[in-house]
């Protein structure tokens, strides 16, 4: 299984880092992971309607030229499918024993993303309704991958 992490920005936070770099570590008995950052589109704070579509469609080009063709793209938004660890466990495993070998989950940046990665995606993900640093999101994707592994594996995981 090869999954692939898109993200907007650059993680400058050296504790991000350190939990992100310790379960990429621990998830590559299970899989290969490969952790994608491209650049934020620099705006200023306050942005017109149509100053954000701009930002969003070139972070979103930026993102749609990482994805490659036969990946299962899953869209981290607000407005996605929440799922338990159990049920992302179950869609992963589900993915891998139908043949599923490339799967890419996206994390925009903070406008979002733009409607043409959202048209890509085979799938949105929610982590509840509350907004998150898409810095901060990186780490509890990559945590909720490592523990979908456990679970599909039938080891101990926390609940």
């Amino acid at each position: 299984m090869n999954i692939t992490i898109i993200s907007v920005g650059k993680l400058k936070e050296k504790y991000l880092k350190m939990g992100i770099e310790e379960y990429v570590k621990r998830l590559s008995s299970y899989a290969k992971i490969d952790l994608v950052e491209v650049a934020d589109e620099k705006a200023p704070e306050q942005l017109s309607d149509a100053e954000m579509e701009i930002v969003k469609r070139k972070e979103g080009e930026r993102i749609l030229a990482k994805i490659s063709e036969g990946m299962h793209v899953i869209a981290l938004a607000i407005d996605g499918k929440m799922k338990s660890s159990e049920e992302l466990a179950a869609e992963l495993e589900s993915l891998m024993t139908y043949g599923t070998s490339k799967i890419a989950f996206v994390i925009g940046g903070s406008l979002g993303l733009h409607e043409d990665v959202l048209r890509r995606a085979d799938g949105k993900l929610s982590f509840g309704k509350m907004t998150l640093p898409h810095q901060l999101m990186k780490l509890v994707l990559v945590e909720q991958i490592y523990r979908s592994f456990r679970i599909i594996k039938g080891e101990p995981y926390h609940k």
